[in-house]
């Protein structure tokens, strides 16, 4: 029976571990190598190694309802595609309120982990961990969850640029990236056209004097405010949504959204259209790179062949003059370097586990790890789902197949994502966020049932149905059930218009009544209209009538 569990990390999903392993009765202890919670969403105006880092500028792009713990919303102040800083409080705010400090050691990494001499009989591993001040130290716990991210190893793959030798300028990755202060008049190059390289080019076209940004395969751009000013995983983001998408080809969602996207801004007019179908890759998320592209700001280019001197040579040929800097967005390596290697199963491009979570290798499923997903939603909910998964299997109450079964399910899972999505070594995994979070939830007992809720209690069924996913969703029924969550679901939109609610408008009765004035005012102009050329000509609007009359033959 598993009782004691080392976490390590306290980003968001380090915390929801921690919350998850107090939840099911276990005494967590967290090891976070920084002085602070929150991972990546703390900042730090120089980046330290091993260690995600983020620009001074950076502002999430989901929304605030979506990326919530499924238990705690976000204060219905805080706007709805937050600054960082923001984040950072709300995990503060969360750490605090669930009582979770006391359980973690700051300024303490985690040197490694290793399979005790037992461990085919109790399933415990040693964690020797490193002070500030350089001492060593031994644990034993009978359960891990790895919660380090996958930020952290930058990808700078100068090897792919013949010439970056001789470059007169300077370059840097985008995980060294603070602010576009040393770009004042510069010509500056940014390689990748994720989310994070649109970001720096566009807050560097503001300063600069031009920005050229390369990509090899380009991308699918879309907004973050949607139809009627929503966010748009709000809007979209639906289980009916989710519901078309299992009954209906991917092709047609494909065409679909590409018509869609380019209805806004033509891709193949602005150089953007990218090899790949809308729904293989996760898009770029950002409403100003368009506007940057038509006023020239920001221009598109090809993959870099060759760097010479101060020249940047692209694939097509042309050639870009004096440029002072290039900014690498090239991604980054994922590695977990305290873990021994023989714990980690390889298939593919990635690391094998089981539902993402488990390797399916060990013979006991003492070790997992969370937050290692990509998707097109937040990663908050979706590691929270997973810690709420993990340590129900570490009390016994879950039981996982064999190793045989967990390893033929993880060759299952590769096979389908590489038949569905772009990936590489960078890239090696994707997920539909419903579907996975639906499916870890019925792991955990608390998928919402909408045949249930459609009999019991139908005005949730409702919001359920059409509303966003949000992970209020998972605490309706089940182990965990919270009894906030009802009123969460009703109240979340509330919360997505309480920031916007900054000056004082004509309440609904006042607008209704002026609408009835003007439509009141409007028939009374019409039947003076009448009334006057009636008055003047008192043959007209007898021979307008009767120009209306069916006219027989």
């Amino acid at each position: 029976m598993v009782q004691t569990v080392a976490v390590i990390g306290a980003g968001p999903s380090g915390l929801t571990s921690v919350k998850a392993c107090l939840d099911e009765g276990m005494v967590p202890t967290c090891f976070e190598s920084s002085n602070d919670v929150g991972g990546l969403w703390k900042f730090k105006e120089v980046s330290e190694p091993n260690r995600a880092s983020i620009y001074r500028s950076l502002t999430i792009n989901t929304s605030k309802e979506m990326m919530c713990f499924s238990d705690f919303p976000i204060p219905a102040d805080y706007p709805n595609y937050m600054h960082h800083s923001k984040i950072l409080k709300y995990f503060r705010m969360y750490a605090d309120h669930f009582k979770l400090l006391q359980h973690i050691h700051f300024q303490t990494s985690v040197k490694r982990v290793t399979q005790r001499p037992d461990f085919s009989r109790t399933g415990q591993w040693e964690v020797v961990t490193e002070t500030r001040d350089g001492q060593e130290e031994r644990h034993v716990f009978d359960a891990v969850i790895c919660c380090s991210g996958h930020y952290t190893y930058p990808n700078l793959p100068l090897k792919d640029f013949p010439g970056i030798d001789t470059f007169e300028g300077k370059y840097l990755h985008s995980w060294d990236y603070k602010g576009p202060e040393d770009m004042y008049g510069k010509r500056v190059v940014v390689i990748g056209i994720g989310n994070s390289g649109g970001d720096i080019a566009v807050e560097c076209s503001r300063v600069a004097e031009q920005v050229y940004m390369s990509t090899r395969r380009g991308a699918w751009v879309i907004r973050q405010v949607s139809d009627n000013g929503l966010p748009v995983d709000m809007k979209y983001n639906t289980r009916f949504v989710h519901i078309l998408f299992q009954l209906l080809p991917m092709n047609f969602f494909n065409w679909f959204g590409e018509k869609k996207l380019n209805a806004m801004y033509d891709h193949t007019m602005y150089a953007l259209k990218p090899k790949h179908r809308l729904f293989s890759q996760i898009p770029v998320i950002n409403d100003d790179l368009p506007l940057k592209i038509l006023s020239g700001s920001v221009i598109i280019k090809p993959n870099v062949k060759e760097i010479c001197g101060s020249s940047v040579v692209f694939d097509d040929g042309s050639i870009v003059e004096k440029v002072d800097t290039i900014v690498f967005a090239t991604g980054y390596n994922y590695d977990f370097p305290y873990l021994p290697k023989n714990t980690m199963y390889k298939s593919g491009h990635r690391v094998g586990l089981y539902k993402h979570v488990f390797p399916p290798n060990l013979e006991h499923p003492t070790l997992a790890i969370v937050g290692f997903i990509h998707a097109l939603g937040a990663i908050m909910p979706q590691a929270e789902i997973q810690a709420r998964w993990v340590t129900r299997v570490f009390r016994g109450l879950k039981k996982l197949p064999s190793n045989q079964a967990l390893i033929k399910a993880v060759e299952k899972d590769t096979k389908d994502i590489d038949n569905n999505y772009i990936v590489s070594k960078l890239t090696p995994l994707q997920v539909d966020f419903v579907s996975y979070m639906d499916n870890i939830a019925g792991e955990v007992g608390v998928r919402p049932s909408l045949l249930w809720l459609f009999f019991t209690d139908y005005p949730l069924f409702k919001r359920v149905l059409w509303g966003p996913v949000t992970a209020y969703q998972y605490r309706i029924m089940g182990p965990g059930k919270w009894d906030g969550a009802r009123r969460a679901i009703f109240t979340q939109f509330d919360r997505m218009y309480q920031p916007l609610k900054t000056r004082q408008l004509e309440d609904e009765e006042s607008s209704i009544a002026g609408r009835l004035v003007k439509l009141s005012l409007t028939i009374m102009a019409g039947g003076a209209a009448v009334y006057y050329i009636q008055t003047r000509n008192p043959d007209t609007i007898p021979a307008l009538l009767s120009n209306l009359r069916p006219q027989t033959v």
